[in-house]
């Protein structure tokens, strides 16, 4: 009796996060100019609008260039980290560590104003600069758990037998380290990615004026009205935002059946 409370609650709680996902989903397809059931007629209409609309568009552009710098240097970022924090004993390791994996304990509102308050202190006024800085600090040490994850399970005797049969440092790494690494390393990427195509948060506080992402966008579409193309554009949104990390969690599994 108790377990099967226990699944009808499970299935409940489900339906009740899911379930309007789902709907926004199945409005994007909605002929209806209102977005209203029953459903009138299936269509792309919406979609078509969206690709023609000039706006969104750029804050695609925006939050795609926006992304891939935040997953590109937080994952540089990470892996350095990581290999400084696993492989060698720095002064303050526990300390140093702590502060990286911080962000991720602090109300992202919180960390979105500290930010914001201390560089305007330093006369450093919102740019993309300061977006881009903001979303680093904020997928950090999502890429950082990751990859110390699994760097803890690469054995150093690798390393070293690389060492000893004449390769530097450098070239262990590049040729033992980091293939062994490279699930993580690929995950972390397309997790700081994922986080910083979806911020809306930290986004508003640090973005400049005439620079609109996808979420902000969305936000912006919704003070004036709900319209079917924000449906579309939702759907996008989950599309991306599931899909990207399921294949990518796809291809960090078979590089790894791959190298045992």
């Amino acid at each position: 009796m108790g377990w099967s409370i226990i699944r009808v609650w499970t299935v409940a709680v489900y339906l009740f996060m899911f379930l309007p996902v789902a709907v926004v989903v199945l409005l994007s397809f909605n002929d209806n100019q209102f977005g209203s059931f029953p459903i009138t007629g299936f269509s792309f209409r919406w979609f078509i609008e969206l690709w023609q609309n000039d706006a969104i568009l750029r804050a695609f552009k925006t939050s795609i260039v926006l992304g891939a710098l935040t997953a590109l240097i937080s994952t540089i970022l990470g892996v350095l980290a990581s290999l400084a924090l696993v492989r060698y004993k720095i002064p303050g390791r526990n300390l140093i560590s702590t502060l990286l994996i911080a962000p991720i304990l602090v109300p992202e509102v919180v960390l979105a104003v500290a930010l914001l308050l201390f560089l305007n202190f330093l006369s450093f006024h919102k740019s993309f600069l300061l977006l881009l800085l903001g979303h680093v600090i904020f997928t950090l040490p999502f890429v950082v758990l990751v990859v110390q994850a699994r760097l803890v399970s690469i054995r150093r005797d690798y390393e070293e037998a690389a060492m000893s049969l004449g390769a530097n440092p450098v070239q262990a790494f590049f040729q033992i380290t980091l293939p062994l690494l490279a699930p993580a390393v690929f995950a972390g990427m397309l997790f700081a990615f994922t986080i910083s195509f979806d911020d809306i948060t930290g986004t508003l506080f640090w973005k400049p004026g005439g620079i609109e992402t996808v979420p902000t966008q969305i936000f912006s579409m919704l003070r004036n009205s709900i319209s079917p193309e924000i449906n579309a554009l939702g759907s996008i949104m989950i599309i991306l935002t599931v899909g990207l990390p399921l294949i990518g969690v796809g291809i960090a599994r078979r590089i790894a059946m791959k190298q045992h």
